[in-house]
């Protein structure tokens, strides 16, 4: 099952209190990125993050979820209607996220 646009506008809208927030459409579902890093991305519906140490100690009881098949596991954010939680959450992130990749030429 893919994730619908009106969830995507609704998580960009939860997410607009933060600086570069952007995405790329992936197969149904969405990456989201911050500041150019991945932070995780909206899959079946969902809002998974990557399981950074800041992201699990603010979020100690989260589910960690797979993506979709195949994938790393991910933690599930419940809490997405408090837009706060969510900006300290990435903010916290952020720093602990590895760097974009270079492109191949």
């Amino acid at each position: 099952m893919s994730s619908s646009n009106e969830y995507l506008e609704y998580m960009l809208e939860q997410l607009s209190d933060l600086d570069e927030i952007s995405y790329r459409a992936m197969m149904g579902e969405y990456i989201i990125y911050y500041r150019g890093k991945i932070i995780g991305g909206i899959y079946d519906g969902r809002f998974l993050i990557k399981p950074v140490k800041s992201a699990m100690a603010m979020m100690p009881e989260a589910n960690m979820e797979f993506p979709y098949e195949g994938a790393k596991e991910m933690l599930l954010v419940d809490d997405v209607d408090d837009r706060e939680f969510l900006k300290e959450l990435l903010e916290a992130m952020y720093e602990e996220l590895p760097a974009p990749r270079k492109k191949r030429k």
